[in-house]
């Protein structure tokens, strides 16, 4: 694999390099920092004219952007190289680490005796996580890349000390929201760096390499849960990977530090010095970060959203004041932020001008309608393989992470094929649609009792191989339609509609669950074990404490065949927005232009 990677690397420079993209214009108007312009990729005629290529650093583009310039300029092929490697090496700690989360997520609830909560603890981290990126672009553009991944390292430890030290189910969403943030941040961070030092036509493999630590982790997440679960207890489990993590992270930031400052000896880097106070500092940054836009749509989602996961705890259901409320003041805040976008924001959350290029716009409503989709088909998906199937926790992550396994092993070979056809939207629209569809609705009729498990791992390959290859195409639409300094801004605008996607798929499948589960396990349930119907709805070991065969526990198991089904309609029926999603891609070529300066991948 190093020896693969080194034959990646040539300066930009070489007669014969990719042209760069024609710049953007101005726009004109306050939203001037994301011109329309800028969004809408040449046609591949253009792609053939004979452009110069100029490796200036982009003086028009932002500190942050105009700093990586630099970078490019200094690497020197070894620290790319050990940049990379470290990639992997931080992908690979992170990877093993949401294995283990994933895994231990239902005991830590069923801890607190809130099982059913399993999927509302992630509805609002999900909408941090994923609203957080948009800022977290203005912080890679205005501040610079080594900045913003240090701040996400620091976010995401804080989260897991937090997860160590939780009391209640409480504590615990607030460490998942921590968590996800810094999370989602990492990765992100690492995704803009690897866009900025990497040929277009090879970034779908370049992506796909610093991915491919998931073909191992599948197998370490289930028994590392499993031992600390049934060893030191699941606290030790995050709080030894707020240590290891901030250990891992530190070679990238060491390769970060030394490359700018050797960017700053040679002048590549000015000294930016501003005048303001700290209080003009501070209104400057919100105004710059939209930071009332961004609390505004937060606050409005996620009180749109929880009451779906809540409704069954309230004694008066749905007509609970609380959620009548949550619902009203929810609406009003969305509202309130399209009126404040429109006529108020100095800059705007949601950069317009890029979602109204076709191909931005349908690649992002792909990204959320997997999202979706995926999150109402997992979300309940390990507890029932241990319920349902009699899977111990080491064999269920097995299962559960064929999709990760899977689908990072295929977007290798996606990646190559991109490389090799310059092409991407076919692989979407022939193979990866049709083909997710296929796996999802099959699981309809295999995700229930009785049912060989041989279907289901089935039907995961069907998912994984699809999905590896629509994730890496939504990521290369987007980036293929606009120029490099507003890369960050694409892939975050693309990560938000993932994640506000998966925050709305974690809301359906608790709203199935929490309706429908409950009242079918108190159909199906013998009458000697009515009186614990709120136990075993509350808790996944009370669960498996029944020994299969039992009445009891042949009841849970019908209780959770009827759930699946009906969340497995729900995600077949969204993917086929995914359908017109990708029809509207430009078929762009991305062999034959270049978007990034200096050494390159």
């Amino acid at each position: 694999m190093k020896q693969r990677l080194v034959s990646w690397f040539r300066p930009s420079e070489v007669p014969g390099a990719e042209r760069e993209m024609p710049p953007a214009k101005v726009a004109s108007d306050k939203e001037a920092n994301v011109a329309s312009d800028a969004v809408h990729a040449p046609s591949d005629a253009d792609h053939n004219d004979t452009d110069r290529d100029s490796d200036e650093i982009s003086l028009t583009a932002q500190a942050g952007v105009q700093d990586v310039e630099a970078f490019a300029k200094v690497w020197t092929r070894t620290h790319l190289i050990l940049a990379y490697i470290t990639i992997w090496c931080i992908f690979f700690v992170d990877a093993t680490q949401q294995g283990m989360s994933t895994t231990l997520t239902p005991y830590v609830t069923s801890a607190f005796q809130s099982h059913s909560l399993t999927a509302a603890t992630s509805i609002f981290s999900s909408l941090i996580g994923g609203l957080f990126k948009l800022p977290l672009a203005k912080i890679l553009d205005i501040w610079g890349r080594p900045q913003g991944f240090v701040a996400m390292m620091m976010t995401l430890t804080i989260g897991l000390a937090m997860m160590a030290a939780c009391n209640n189910v409480e504590t615990y969403a607030a460490g998942q929201v921590f968590y996800w943030v810094g999370y989602n941040g990492i990765t992100y961070s690492i995704s803009v760096f690897i866009a900025d030092t990497s040929a277009l036509k090879n970034r779908a493999m370049m992506f796909a390499f610093a991915a491919s630590p998931y073909i191992i982790t599948v197998w370490i997440g289930g028994p590392l849960a499993d031992a600390f679960y049934n060893g030191p207890g699941f606290r030790w489990g995050f709080g030894a990977f707020a240590i290891i993590t901030p250990f891992i992270c530190a070679p990238l930031m060491v390769l970060f530090y030394i490359n700018y400052r050797k960017a700053r000896n040679m002048g590549l880097i000015p000294n930016r010095k501003s005048d303001r106070t700290w209080l003009q500092s501070s209104k400057y940054y919100a105004i710059e970060f939209d930071m009332v836009g961004l609390l505004l749509i937060t606050a409005g989602l996620a009180l749109l959203l929880l009451p779906f996961s809540l409704y069954a705890y309230q004694p008066e259901g749905w007509r609970s004041p609380m959620l009548i409320a949550f619902f009203v003041v929810g609406g009003l805040l969305l509202i309130g932020f399209a009126l404040y976008e429109k006529f108020v924001a100095p800059k705007t959350f949601i950069p317009y001008e890029l979602l109204m290029d076709r191909t931005v716009l349908g690649a992002c409503i792909l990204a959320g309608v997997l999202f979706i989709s995926f999150f109402i088909w997992d979300s309940y998906f390990s507890s029932f393989l241990q319920v349902v199937n009699g899977l111990n926790m080491t064999h269920t992550s097995y299962i559960t992470n064929i999709y990760s396994i899977g689908s990072c092993f295929w977007s290798l070979v996606v990646g190559l094929l991109i490389r090799v056809t310059g092409r991407f939207k076919w692989l979407a629209l022939y193979f990866g649609v049709p083909v997710t569809i296929l796996g999802v609705g099959l699981m309809i009729a295999f995700r229930q009792p009785d049912v060989n498990i041989g279907y289901i791992v089935m039907c995961q390959i069907f998912i994984a191989v699809s999905g590896g290859t629509l994730v890496i195409c939504e990521q290369m639409a987007v980036m293929a339609a606009t120029t490099h300094q507003y890369i960050a801004v694409v892939l975050a605008v693309e990560a938000m509609f993932a994640n506000v996607g998966g925050a709305i798929g974690s809301t359906v499948a608790s709203a199935i669950w929490n309706g429908v589960f409950p009242q079918r396990l108190a159909e199906h349930l013998p009458a000697e074990s009515q009186g614990n119907l709120t136990g075993i709805v509350a808790s996944l070991p009370t669960q498996l404490s029944y020994p299969i065969g039992s009445p009891t526990r042949t009841a849970i198991q019908r209780a959770y065949g009827d759930a699946q089904r009906i969340m497995l309609i729900a995600s077949t029926v969204v993917q086929v927005i995914s359908i017109a999603a990708v029809v509207v891609w430009r078929d762009i070529k991305v062999k034959d232009f270049k978007q990034v300066k200096g050494l390159v991948v």
